[in-house]
């Protein structure tokens, strides 16, 4: 297709649009997320949701004119997943925020893609339930983006992902047709799970216009403590250690020495004189202090020095302090957040050769990981002016891949594939899985105008 053929059929879909812009500035913003990601190019446009009919609208258009799409929600997506170049339109989701239904006694949500994650807990918080998907970015980032990605956070470990907290899901299909998935009860088999299929697809199947959350009774309790261990090795050990005392923590966060030390520079905090790694770890439920006192035993042995936090204020300091994490090195430099996984009893092997990666390519690499399940998001941090999609930064990432691979790992354990890590997928999938994948997505979307280029 030529650039003026390009030009002309994105012109249909953004003059048919409701709220549509060609700014220079807002096709600049809308171009890419926080995964440090820089297109070739600018989208030729953007189209405002602020409702279904206009999604409805958009892709119907969309379909019509051969037009690609690319959903976007609050572009806080860290593997350029809603990133978009010129002869693309991005269709942003941010407008329609509605938090449409809160059911305290069947404890659940009914809300609209562009709604924040902390916003959905604050009005759960009210009727004494929470939203469990928590992840760092919970203040900024979108429940739109979430099911997308199929996001994680910190309370995954006891209480699963995403996927464990969407009940259903009305997605608009790229040809303007509108899905129901899912269903309001707990329990439901009817068919094949097309719910769990739309989640983690990262915009390339359909585009959800409202989801219904599963709320869960908020802790009657929780019990916080933080450790600091010599090194990060010594942490790692711990967090093993915990797992084998048979405890199912709400919360174990761990964080190495570089990224504390970041964190203090940022903060004005003093995490980095206790100790050379930080694991943060809390229990709740009724028996949060009888759990606190085994995961306190089981870690002993490694630690060079525990708090317990003292009252709620503490407990929300140690906490910020991991949430803090990304913020702080993003005023070093360009950061490329990764997001690889390991059997839990790996994670001191994983740390051990993510040291040797950084000694090889030269590449500063910073730890953070959510310990009891195995996801570390290892983070490369360059200048300004350097690639993270070329060069030493991306051998980095390439070698990263490859050790979670022969640990028994996986190339993305929250963040989706999006644009920077395709070249390695076919790796970790194999032939078949991928072309039956493929597959799938060409029944939903025959053209292949849904956020061309990404995930598989």
């Amino acid at each position: 297709m030529t650039s003026s053929a390009v030009v002309s059929t994105s012109a249909a879909l953004l003059n048919g649009s409701a709220h549509a812009s060609t700014d220079l500035d807002e096709r600049r913003r809308v171009s890419t997320d926080r995964s440090g990601y820089v297109p070739p190019s600018l989208p030729d446009g953007v189209v405002y949701a602020t409702s279904a009919d206009d999604v409805v609208q958009a892709m119907q258009l969309a379909m019509a004119h051969n037009v690609p799409v690319v959903p976007r929600g609050a572009g806080t997506g860290l593997a350029a997943g809603a990133s978009a170049k010129a002869g693309e339109v991005v269709l942003d989701l941010s407008r329609m925020n509605r938090i449409i239904h809160i059911d305290p006694v069947e404890q659940l949500a009914v809300v609209e893609p562009g709604v924040l994650n902390a916003e959905v807990n604050a009005a759960a918080n009210a009727h004494g339930l929470f939203y469990a998907p928590d992840p760092a970015s919970t203040a900024i980032c979108s429940i739109g983006g979430n099911i997308a990605t199929n996001a994680g956070g910190m309370w995954c470990a006891k209480y699963g992902v995403t996927r464990e907290s969407v009940l259903a899901l009305r997605v608009v299909l790229p040809d303007g047709r509108i899905l129901r998935t899912g269903r309001e009860t707990i329990k439901g088999v009817t068919g094949y799970d097309l719910n769990a299929l739309m989640i983690g697809s990262e915009g390339t199947l359909g585009v959800v216009v409202e989801a219904t959350l599963r709320l869960r009774p908020r802790p009657i309790q929780t019990a916080t403590v933080a450790a600091y261990f010599p090194d990060v090795d010594a942490a790692a050990l711990a967090a093993s250690a915990i797992i084998a005392a048979r405890l199912q923590p709400s919360v174990l966060e761990l964080m190495d020495g570089p990224t504390l030390e970041a964190v203090d520079a940022a903060h004005g905090t003093n995490h980095r004189s206790k100790g050379g790694a930080f694991l943060l770890a809390q229990t709740d439920g009724y028996g949060a202090f009888l759990e606190q006192d085994v995961l306190l035993k089981a870690i002993e042995p490694f630690a060079s020095h525990i708090e317990k936090a003292v009252d709620t204020a503490d407990a929300d300091a140690l906490v910020a302090t991991r949430r803090e994490a990304i913020p702080s090195l993003e005023r070093i430099g360009r950061v490329s957040i990764c997001d690889i996984g390991v059997p839990r009893n790996k994670l001191s092997a994983v740390f051990a050769g993510l040291e040797d990666i950084s000694r090889k390519t030269g590449v500063r690499i910073f730890n953070v990981a959510h310990a009891a399940d195995g996801n570390l998001h290892p983070m490369i941090v360059v200048r300004e002016d350097e690639s993270i999609t070329d060069g030493p930064a991306k051998a980095a990432l390439g070698e990263m891949f490859y050790l979670a691979q022969r640990l028994g790992g996986t190339l993305t354990g929250e963040h989706g594939v999006g644009l920077l890590k395709r070249d390695w997928l076919k790796d970790e999938l194999g032939d078949i899985s991928l072309e039956l994948q493929r597959s799938i997505r060409r029944v939903f979307d025959p053209q292949g105008i849904l956020n061309p280029g990404k995930a598989i």
